[in-house]
């Protein structure tokens, strides 16, 4: 029950004139995506059309994954997919996206590379009909956006913040604890969610001084890491055990995705003799899947693409079929013009215990893929 206050009470912090807003969304999501009088009505159907998927880059594994199982699932449900990555650059994604409106694409699946950089070829989809399914990470400040296809990112961080207090017995034990913190992007919107999520279970251990973070940095813009990027976690790995533990343990560190989590790894292994701490990590990316089976990483939450990409599916069909797409949260999101209609995927916690029922049995993954 407390868990679920407190997750409430982080959800409406981020939500804005929700009631006005859900009337504003839910309107923005009829079948025509009509949300003014200067937006033309579509016409479309369900299993035929032109669908753009743009996603954010093919450096991290995870995206791969997510575009490949959107084009395949979207082309078995008779779809034509203009699939486009743009290496992080916020300039190529606006240009992948507006090619995608001038060659005459139906609907939009956005993963966004910085959540308030594409008003300009937004605002052209809206005026052109053309509904808006925003992809994992929400688009900002834009009324084009129809629904949100993600995983519930709050839950993520709070099962990342429930295992480190497990793990730790910080209920019973004494402590001290030493705790250091890895975001994201500070671009991404599901930061806020990942940080939420995990510093509302961790923050009355710090401030009760069983977790004690030596580096001082805990605000969500010391903690971020620029692109997600596994080499900018390590570089600021490297200067805080050379400030600081230098002569101490440190016991666990707190990642919200694999990429930091293996920057932090690749540090410690170069700089560190003490204690392995505990590591969190989320995605379940191959080599962190291999880390975790050696000892390196204690945990990765997993967000099983092929079903969020399948829920994506259902969500375009609907839209091209002229009908409301299904959904599970319908007051959580706010992208500042109104609260998106959302489907939220439930994400699961992959320990060395049960890496092989959840990732090997299931399919995701191979045995070849994680030696």
């Amino acid at each position: 029950m407390e868990e679920q206050i407190m997750k409430k009470r982080f959800k409406k912090l981020l939500s804005i004139g929700l009631v006005a807003a859900m009337s504003l969304s839910l309107a923005a999501c009829t079948s025509g995506g009509e949300s003014g009088s200067s937006k033309e009505e579509k016409k479309t159907e369900a299993g035929s059309g032109k669908i753009g998927v743009a996603m954010p880059t093919k450096d991290l594994q995870r995206w791969n994954q997510d575009g490949e199982n959107m084009k395949k699932q979207l082309e078995e449900a008779g779809y034509e997919v203009d699939l486009q990555f743009a290496s992080n650059d916020v300039a190529t994604q606006v240009s992948q996206i507006e090619n995608m409106i001038s060659g005459g694409c139906d609907a939009l699946v956005i993963g966004s590379i910085d959540g308030e950089s594409l008003g300009t070829p937004l605002k052209t989809a809206e005026e052109e009909g053309i509904p808006v399914i925003s992809y994992d990470r929400l688009i900002m400040n834009s009324s084009a956006v129809s629904y949100y296809a993600t995983f519930d990112n709050y839950l993520v961080g709070q099962k990342q913040g429930e295992y480190i207090v497990e793990t730790l017995d910080l209920e019973n034990a004494a402590g001290p604890f030493n705790l250091e913190i890895f975001t994201g992007d500070p671009g991404d919107n599901n930061v806020n969610f990942f940080f939420g999520g995990a510093m509302d279970v961790l923050q009355p251990y710090i401030d009760e001084g069983k977790l004690v973070v030596q580096s001082g940095q805990v605000t969500k813009e010391e903690v971020a890491t620029a692109d997600w990027s596994t080499e900018k976690a390590q570089a600021r790995m490297d200067a805080i055990l050379a400030s600081h533990y230098s002569d101490k343990d440190l016991d666990v560190v707190l990642c919200s995705n694999d990429s930091t989590a293996l920057g932090v790894q690749n540090s410690l292994e170069a700089n560190y003799t003490g204690k392995w701490p505990i590591i969190t990590g989320q995605d379940c990316d191959k080599p962190n899947v291999k880390n975790l089976v050696e000892g390196k990483q204690s945990m990765s939450v997993f967000k099983d693409t092929r079903k969020l990409a399948e829920q994506t599916v259902k969500m375009v069909d609907a839209i091209m079929g002229g009908k409301e797409a299904e959904t599970n949260d319908n007051e959580s999101y706010d992208n500042g013009t109104g609260v998106i209609p959302s489907y939220l995927c439930e994400p699961t916690v992959v320990t060395k215990d049960n890496y092989e029922e959840i990732l090997l049995d299931s399919g995701y993954y191979t045995e070849a893929d994680i030696k």
